[in-house]
């Protein structure tokens, strides 16, 4: 490449790479980045700690509902969980934890909200600004923005006029008090599968209102005891031995039985008869609820969840479940279209969050090099993009939690897969001399009609999923919350994608000089089996 037939760049960025969010994927990504020489990173965080959705929610009864050894990076396993589905808090501290340990808490710029970046083609830069007014300027963007951030609320009528307290799981308070109250639920997704058991003892009543049932499958959980976890700090081969038989288990059960639904339904069939036997069994006596909470769409259309006391919560005599639809919310309560209207004090929405949405996914407006918007290129057009991370168009931009990136297993393993991703384009940029990478349009093209070519043998498309309500599904008709190929796919393939995939442009005379790799944590962050 003739680099002297490109303009040069004369402006200069204030940072190489800025990270725009510190929770698991903004973390992920600067600790691969490091490893990979990169050093001149600013990470911007709204909040004032790490650990993004582990920080914000704090509902009763939060936990991983896949087991810890596999929600965590391969390179940094933790020998301390206190359960084999590790408690919220858990998760927080690691990410704290974890930020420590490999050094960037010191890379990090707390306390600062990113509203706008836009592409400067002139110079090949992101000018970005921030909601105090002032700008910086970065050669690549990582949006690392998670998807569960910004509450969904419900749209029912007469919200806002209820009397009462009204709480959405994302924005639990601190020493909230239910003891004696008549408490409603309205949702029964996997936050509400957490959330009900735990508050039901406390409630005077508890109302949960369903509008669709949700697969729950038995939890194999329970406390590691101190001799286990210390043999996984003497032994580090076991727990690594560990965490891949639970990789293949949840495998099997979240990716395989979905993604190659038509290649083998009988591992939807396997999970759907699991799940019955799992409502069965903890509502022995209740037959007549069997109904109400059996599931009408298929295994995989939404995400399911792990339960060995959710079913059996509807057996108690201040538990009732609500199938009736919800007419419109009174200041006294809830009333339902047959007429019935149902006192509360206390009304808790786990009704799920803003996902694949303009607004959210990036919570910032994007432009780019053609001076469109990316949540409107994305509402207008469907949402994609080249292996869930960058996108034509916007040039030096990588998205973490991109369409069609999320691995349905453990949301650390896009995020190790992207970040080794995003580290070879910027590193081959630096190699170039280039100052823009931008994805190639037909390798973008034929990698989205991939995906919709494998869209076709996925349970979404396949199993009456139209009834699930499920966050998977855009306003397109679309699930590119999940990405239709195992992990092992998805790794290889950002290890070994050829780099002229890309289009590097630009000359940067300065160039940016990348040391060499790190010892130690350069080697772990590279561990990606």
């Amino acid at each position: 490449m003739n680099m002297a037939a490109f303009p040069t760049s004369t402006a200069t960025p204030d940072h190489e790479v800025i990270i725009i969010g510190s929770g698991i994927s903004g973390i992920g990504a600067a600790i691969q980045l490091r490893a990979d020489g990169v050093k001149d990173i600013l990470i911007l965080e709204r909040s004032q700690d790490v650990g993004g959705t582990w920080r914000d929610n704090r509902y009763p009864g939060i936990a991983v509902d896949i087991t810890s050894f596999t929600y965590s990076f391969s390179f940094e396993q933790n020998a301390n969980w206190s359960r084999v589905f590790a408690p919220g808090d858990e998760l927080h501290h690691y990410t704290r934890r974890v930020a420590s340990k490999y050094g960037i808490y010191p890379l990090i710029r707390f306390g600062v909200e990113v509203t706008r970046a836009r592409f400067d083609c002139a110079n090949d830069l992101w000018l970005i600004e921030l909601s105090n007014g002032k700008q910086l300027r970065a050669r690549h963007i990582i949006s690392a923005c998670g998807g569960l951030i910004s509450p969904k609320m419900p749209d029912i009528k007469g919200l806002d006029s209820f009397k009462g307290e009204v709480i959405h799981t994302a924005r639990w308070p601190e020493n909230l008090d239910l003891d004696g109250k008549r408490v409603a639920v309205i949702g029964t997704g996997a936050t509400a599968v957490q959330l009900i058991p735990e508050i039901a003892g406390k409630a005077k009543q508890l109302d949960v209102y369903q509008r669709t049932p949700i697969w729950v499958l038995k939890k194999p959980d329970g406390e590691l005891p101190n001799w286990l976890k210390t043999l996984f700090r003497l032994v580090p081969r076991l727990q690594r031995t560990l965490r891949g038989a639970t990789d293949t288990v949840s495998e099997t059960l979240m990716v395989l039985s979905a993604v190659y639904y038509r290649q083998a339904p009988w591992l939807v069939r396997m999970c759907e008869k699991a799940g019955m036997n799992n409502l069965r069994e903890q509502l022995p006596d209740h037959p007549e609820l069997w109904d109400k909470l059996t599931p009408q769409y298929g295994f995989g259309c939404k995400r399911p969840t792990f339960s060995n006391e959710y079913f059996r919560t509807f057996a108690r005599d201040n538990v009732e479940l609500v199938t009736t639809p919800i007419q419109r919310i009174t200041p006294r309560g809830i009333e339902t279209t047959d007429g019935v209207e149902h006192d509360i004090d206390v009304l808790i929405l786990t009704t799920g969050y803003k996902v694949f949405e303009k607004g959210n996914l990036p919570s910032y407006e994007v432009v780019g090099r053609g001076g469109t918007d990316l949540g409107e290129f994305w509402e207008e057009n469907r949402y994609q993009a080249y292996e869930g991370l960058t996108i034509p168009g916007y040039p030096n931009f990588y998205i973490m939690l991109g369409p069609y990136a999320l691995i349905g297993t453990s949301y650390f393993k896009m995020v190790e897969g992207n970040a080794i991703h995003l580290s070879r384009c910027i590193r081959e940029a630096a190699k170039r001399g280039a100052t823009r990478v931008e994805i190639r349009q037909p390798v973008h093209d034929a990698y989205f009609r991939d995906i919709e070519r494998r869209q076709q043998n996925t349970v979404f498309l396949n199993h009456n999923c139209a009834q699930s309500n499920s966050y998977y599904f855009d306003h397109h008709g679309d699930a590119p919350m999940l990405r239709p190929s195992t992990s092992v796919e998805m790794l290889w393939r950002a290890k070994h994608l050829p780099m002229n995939h890309y289009r590097f442009s630009g000359n940067n005379r300065r160039g940016i000089i990348l040391p060499k790799k790190e010892k130690g944590a350069g080697e772990l962050a590279r561990n990606t089996s």
